[in-house]
């Protein structure tokens, strides 16, 4: 468990899931750690609705390491909580967490997961000949 913290932290940006309106919507965050969770900030809207009314919620980071050739993700399941004390804010700040995208993101989001889990292994060697040029692997083998 400890690793997926550290992958966690090493990430800025994840994926958390929620169920909107019956079906499953995936969105993009970035995202700081801060008390053993995973926080985020966003706009009112469908997000935020989803974020405080599923339960429960998933977020999801991966990566590939060319060096290693090495792929691995993390996935946290827990239940999404609206964070209204300014002091939890605050420190939230100070750990930088400044969204990308613009306009008023003023709520804060935090899901402290209830199951982390973790996953590493090592990718096949591409066929240079057949693998798209976009595919990370191909650097770690040219």
């Amino acid at each position: 468990m400890d690793q997926c913290w550290a992958l966690l932290d090493s990430e800025v940006v994840g994926r958390v899931a929620l169920i909107v309106d019956g079906h499953p919507e995936v969105f993009p965050v970035n995202f700081v750690l801060n008390r053993r969770s995973i926080v985020f900030r966003t706009a009112g809207g469908t997000k935020l609705w989803g974020a405080i009314t599923a339960k429960p919620v998933a977020f999801e980071i991966d990566g590939y390491d060319a060096h290693e050739e090495t792929a691995w993700s993390v996935m946290a399941r827990g239940e999404a909580e609206l964070v209204e004390d300014q002091a939890e804010k605050d420190a939230v700040d100070a750990l930088l967490l400044e969204p990308w995208q613009p306009g008023e993101k003023s709520f804060y989001v935090r899901v402290p997961p209830k199951a982390l889990t973790g996953r590493r292994f090592k990718v096949t060697q591409p066929d240079v000949w057949k693998t798209r040029l976009a595919d990370p692997r191909r650097a770690s083998f040219e």
